[in-house]
């Protein structure tokens, strides 16, 4: 018998089992729906962050630097040139 290997270290093996059950349960349009909800979350969260690291940037500032923290620097430059002129990332 193969014994599985967790996915998690944090999460025992039994409730990682019941957890891989309940997603092969799930419809595609549900696990769609959770993952559309996860890359919200995501997305809120590095948002978030670039506000509580720069209070004072305007919304534009905000997004260039969401920009870079998605597409990483060289990518953000190349398609939001105004990026070179943030002070640090």
């Amino acid at each position: 018998m193969v014994v599985p290997t967790p996915l998690s270290q944090d999460t025992s093996l039994d409730v990682e089992l019941l957890q891989v059950e309940g997603w092969r349960r799930m419809s595609s349009e549900q696990k769609a729906a959770t993952i559309s909800g996860l890359t919200q979350a995501v997305f809120d969260l590095a948002r978030a962050g670039v506000r509580h690291r720069h209070p004072n940037a305007s919304p534009h500032e905000q997004f260039l630097r969401l920009a870079v923290i998605v597409l990483g620097p060289d990518l953000a430059r190349q398609v939001y040139p105004d990026t070179a002129t943030l002070d640090e990332p």
